[in-house]
């Protein structure tokens, strides 16, 4: 199915290109079709395999394994925010204090899909 999906993309973009274009006086040589047709090949190849590869990721049933989990904040927390955790995005509230954007935080609990994080300390870091 993306095969058949790249090659119609690719025959939008020739018929843009000899056909559409010409009609607004705008011409394109061959190679610089070549050269649009092979980039937007590449384009379609590398954004197939990253959005196939995050399909195939096992997905989180429950936040319990998400406890003492650690992250950044993406967003400030004033009371509710963004933290981004192992390179996914959560919806997070403080379980006290505001956060600003780049502190790093830690995972206490949770409230329906939000998380509850606390400022984490440097202490706990070294033990």
């Amino acid at each position: 199915m993306a095969i058949v999906s790249i090659l119609l993309e690719e025959a939008a973009l020739a018929v843009i290109v000899l056909w559409g274009l010409p009609q607004l006086d705008i011409h394109i040589p061959l190679a610089g079709l070549i050269a649009m047709m092979v980039a937007w090949g590449a384009y379609s190849i590398i954004t197939y395999r990253i959005g196939s590869r995050a399909l195939r990721r096992k997905p989180v049933i429950s936040l319990s394994p998400m406890i003492s989990s650690r992250g950044k904040v993406v967003s400030p927390l004033d009371p509710e925010g963004l933290i981004k955790i192992k390179g996914e995005l959560w919806v997070a509230k403080s379980a006290g204090e505001r956060m600003d954007t780049g502190e790093e935080v830690i995972v206490v609990g949770q409230e329906g899909l939000k998380l509850i994080v606390h400022r984490s300390n440097i202490s706990e870091e070294t033990e």
